[in-house]
């Protein structure tokens, strides 16, 4: 890996924690609900519905907020009332990793700083993070849309070459490459190729860097 990186932008949702934890399925139960509950939409047209919206925008949240004038914080403090203890639990492993990495640690989320605040209390890590680039810090413009990127960038006053984005996405992974950051997709199961590097856990990032 490039010797010159300094600052590494970490998603959060099924990248510091593996999806196998059933959060984020656990999230997206809590969306469906939303749009049955609060916008009326037929239980039965939800997942078609939601399906389209985030091909159309990215999130669904942007695009309740486009069709439908849905306060973004009302969405987001309802989708995220969660009880963490039932999926996430602190992480030794994963602690004493990023206590390692000699490296500028930010996480850059499609959420809210208030979920990513609980997230990396309760994996016990949030010590290791200066900062958090969230859906509000980047007003609305969400990855992948290559401005969330640059807002991102600009924030850590860092240049592309620079950085190290790590995500589980593809979608999300793609348009970093396209800029000049160098990739890590996390991804459990059967190696996908396109981003820079892969491995299964996060805990594996040590041995990249």
């Amino acid at each position: 890996m490039k010797e010159n990186l300094r600052c590494a932008f970490f998603d959060l949702d099924n990248t510091l924690y593996p999806a196998s934890s059933g959060l984020m399925k656990e999230i997206g139960n809590r969306i469906n609900l939303f749009m049955v509950e609060r916008l009326g939409i037929e239980k039965s047209e939800v997942s078609k519905t939601r399906d389209e919206l985030l091909k159309a925008f990215g999130t669904t949240l942007n695009a309740l907020r486009r069709h439908y004038t849905v306060d973004p914080d009302e969405f987001l403090d309802f989708v995220h009332d969660i009880p963490l203890e039932s999926y996430l639990h602190f992480d030794p492993a994963l602690d004493q990793m990023l206590g390692r990495l000699a490296i500028r640690k930010i996480v850059f989320t499609n959420a809210d700083a208030k979920h990513a605040r609980r997230v990396l209390s309760r994996l016990g890590i949030l010590r290791h993070f200066e900062s958090i680039i969230d859906i509000h810090m980047l007003d609305f413009i969400n990855k992948p849309d290559r401005r969330a990127y640059l807002t991102a960038l600009d924030f850590a006053s860092a240049r592309p070459e620079e950085c190290l984005l790590i995500e589980d996405l593809m979608a999300n992974i793609i348009p970093a490459m396209k800029i000049g950051m160098t990739t890590v997709l996390v991804r459990e199961g059967a190696r996908i190729d396109g981003a820079h590097h892969h491995i299964a856990r996060i805990t594996e990032l040590a041995r990249l860097l």
